[in-house]
């Protein structure tokens, strides 16, 4: 599978009080139907970027559940598959039939498989995560250091 990838916007040196306005951007960036894979080492802010995005404090890491939904948007966490295959009996397509956005933590590896699930009319695309220092991401506190924020279009699937 060749990928070409654009990038489409960036956001440089992000703290934590800054992500609903990145997230409001992004949406902006991204129209509906759109499968975004959240990129980054762990603890780089997937699943707090995936709050900020979904505007609900109440979302949860779906890391134990695999799949959490609200209305417009469906989250998943494969950070636990040990298996590709895995994600065919999630049923996808049918969480998906009435869902604006995708957001995937730990996707790139089953890309492919993912691929095959999710409906053509989805663009997909990439928000690659980067934490400015990597030792503090040991920290507690993880809302005192910056990170950068990369959007891609993928395309070429």
């Amino acid at each position: 599978m060749i990928l070409s990838e654009k990038l489409v916007r960036e956001w440089k040196k992000v703290f934590a009080a800054d992500l609903p306005y990145v997230a409001h951007e992004l949406k902006e960036a991204v129209k509906p139907k759109a499968l975004i894979l959240l990129d980054g080492p762990m603890g780089a802010g997937k699943t707090t970027f995936a709050k900020s995005f979904i505007s609900d404090d109440e979302t949860l890491s779906p890391s134990y559940a695999v799949l959490s939904e609200t209305n417009t948007v469906l989250h998943a966490d494969f950070y636990r598959l040990k298996e590709p295959e895995e994600i065919y009996h999630l049923e996808l397509q049918l969480y998906l039939e009435d869902k604006n956005y995708f957001l995937v933590e730990w996707g790139k590896t089953y890309l492919s498989t993912i691929l095959k699930e999710v409906p053509e009319e989805f663009d997909l695309y990439c928000l690659e995560i980067e934490v400015n220092s990597q030792a503090q991401i040991e920290d507690e506190d993880k809302s005192s250091f910056s990170r950068n924020f990369f959007l891609k279009k993928l395309e070429g699937y």
